[in-house]
């Protein structure tokens, strides 16, 4: 009896290391291991379409994590998506002609804002706005003109027969 009780505390010690394992992994995906003080500045974007954008989504340059979004609203006279970016302190001189483009990343099409920054020598400042900005792919789209296009060709060879 004691072998088999020893076997047992054995087994869910290992059931609760897995499930402490994928608790980690889905923290580490979904970005919310990496809570943050909001420490920095706001710098605001505006886009006609921001995807499958979140907040907390990273914002980034060069590859390099340099803030988060913070909020996402809709301007109901201008019918675009705003986007507010938490910028960290230490990455405060990027150029008024900076731009914004929302890109997909990895297998999981996580999307992100990627800041290009311009030459321009004066610096965005708390709660400039980005004047610059590109829209996410929309892959439904994309798929939809696709497909519009090819039904227009096969009716023009169709209207030539």
């Amino acid at each position: 009896m004691d072998r088999s009780r020893a076997i047992e505390i054995g087994v869910g010690l290992f059931v609760a290391a897995g499930l402490a394992a994928l608790f980690m992994l889905a923290m580490q995906v979904s970005n919310l291991s990496a809570m943050s003080n909001d420490q920095g500045y706001e710098l605001i974007a505006r886009f006609e379409n921001v995807g499958g954008l979140k907040v907390r989504s990273p914002v980034s340059v060069g590859g390099v994590r340099v803030g988060r979004v913070s909020a996402i609203d809709f301007d109901n006279e201008t019918f675009e998506a705003v986007v507010h970016m938490n910028i960290a302190n230490q990455y405060n001189a990027f150029p008024t002609d900076t731009s914004a483009r929302i890109f997909t990343a990895g297998l999981l099409g996580e999307q992100y804002v990627a800041l290009e920054p311009g030459g321009a020598e004066e610096v965005l400042k708390g709660g400039s706005q980005i004047q610059l900005t590109q829209s996410a792919l929309v892959l439904e789209q994309i798929i939809g003109q696709f497909l519009f296009s090819k039904a227009a060709e096969g009716n023009k060879e169709g209207a030539k027969k």
